[in-house]
């Protein structure tokens, strides 16, 4: 089933298995702000069965200097006193509670942060998102939130019942390329990533390769029938060369569709004010995203559309999501309980290494700032929310006029 013609030469493949079980998976890549149930404390530990791996620098510098005066210092956290409510003021109080033998070793050398696993040094690859089991859970979490705000919809395009090959770009543990060839047993799926944490039991349909996709692309021109890529904010510098590669290896009147988050956290009644926890956490991942030349910013800067159109998409349509976390109405509170559930589960993961790294803030001050938010995502005073874009185009068929 491994497809010859769709095959980049730098990739690992994770060997298929003869099965059609699909092991519940854990999302990837991030999304970024999505929250959910309570963890009292968060210390981010991992698996004991995660592979020992060489350790980043360790960052415990004071925070890095910004010309955003918007941004509390790390040092506030710890000042600010934390006013706990009860749980009757909750939002939802307790409802809130194979083988990878072909891969080189290189690549299960995973690097270490403070106690988190990631990715190792492959290409010009550089995720943010821990690839441990524990956020990976969160975003698995995500990922069913995303499905419900869809309508319990894998993807909004046009696809059709003709599809033989599809990508899902950026794959992560690659729960969502699971459910797909499960939708659709007689698609040859593969999921890319540059980690490998998916699961050993998967559709026979499926097949994950181990790779950089911000790297040149090996796979043939007109290559997929859909091609299917979420939550790459913040990891990848040239979003237009990107695009370009996704709709060349495209075939001809087919679809691409790209999901991403905003990190701004706002709400429409004044209830999330500026020197909230809530409203930093865009404000910090905004100002590291123009400091590491990788923006948190595709929402807001609308760089899906503006890439869609330089490579050559055409019919282009966007669906604007509001991620809220607190139940606007009865049908929504579902989806606010697991939104809460995903960021709550696993804040310190979301923050690690952009925080630390880029900014400079201390774990410590991880700790007391996380602290602070996940007060705040239990208080039902504040109606917080942040926007997730959809963004679908088309390849022109041969000879078409755009």
């Amino acid at each position: 089933m491994s497809d010859p013609s769709a095959k980049p030469a730098s990739s690992t493949t994770v060997p298929e298995v003869s099965t059609a079980a699909s092991a519940s998976a854990t999302a990837t890549k991030s999304p970024v702000p999505a929250a959910e149930a309570e963890a009292q404390t968060a210390t981010g530990t991992t698996s004991a069965n995660t592979p020992a791996s060489p350790k980043l620098a360790e960052t415990t510098e004071t925070t890095a200097p910004t010309d955003a005066p918007d941004i509390l210092p790390a040092s506030h956290w710890i000042q600010a006193p934390q006013v706990y409510e009860s749980d009757e003021d909750s939002s939802y109080g307790d409802d809130i509670v194979s083988s990878t033998a072909s891969l080189s070793s290189s690549i299960l050398e995973y690097r270490t942060l403070h106690g988190r696993t990631y990715h190792s040094e492959r290409g010009n690859a550089n995720s943010w998102n821990p690839n441990d089991a524990q956020h990976n859970e969160s975003m698995e979490i995500l990922h069913h939130a995303s499905t419900l705000m869809q309508d319990g919809k894998l993807f909004l395009s046009p696809i059709g019942d003709d599809v033989q090959r599809v990508l899902d770009v950026g794959c992560g543990p690659g729960i969502w390329a699971i459910d797909f060839a499960d939708m659709y047993p007689s698609a040859q799926v593969i999921g890319v990533d540059v980690s490998p944490t998916q699961p050993q039991w998967i559709p026979p349909n499926l097949k994950f390769e181990i790779d950089d996709v911000t790297l040149p692309w090996t796979y043939k021109p007109d290559t997929f029938d859909f091609i299917h890529m979420r939550w790459l904010v913040g990891s990848i510098e040239d979003w237009y060369g990107l695009y370009k590669e996704i709709f060349r290896t495209l075939k001809p009147g087919k679809y691409f569709e790209n999901k991403e988050s905003s990190a701004i956290i706002t709400s429409d009644d004044g209830t999330v004010t500026d020197d909230s926890a809530l409203s930093q956490w865009g404000k910090v991942f905004n100002e590291a995203g123009k400091q590491s030349g990788k923006t948190f910013r595709v929402v807001e800067d609308d760089i899906q559309r503006k890439a869609m159109e330089a490579a050559g998409f055409v019919d282009i349509e966007e669906h604007v999501f509001k991620a809220r976390t607190w139940p606007a109405e009865e049908k929504m509170k579902e989806l606010g309980q697991f939104l809460q559930l995903a960021l709550y589960h696993d804040i310190e993961g979301f923050l690690m290494m952009v925080w630390t790294n880029t900014m400079k803030w201390s774990v410590e001050e991880i700790h007391i700032y996380s602290a602070h938010l996940r007060r705040e995502l239990r208080s039902k005073n504040l109606h917080p929310y942040y926007i997730q874009k959809v963004v679908i185009g088309r390849k022109p068929n041969v000879g078409e006029v755009p």
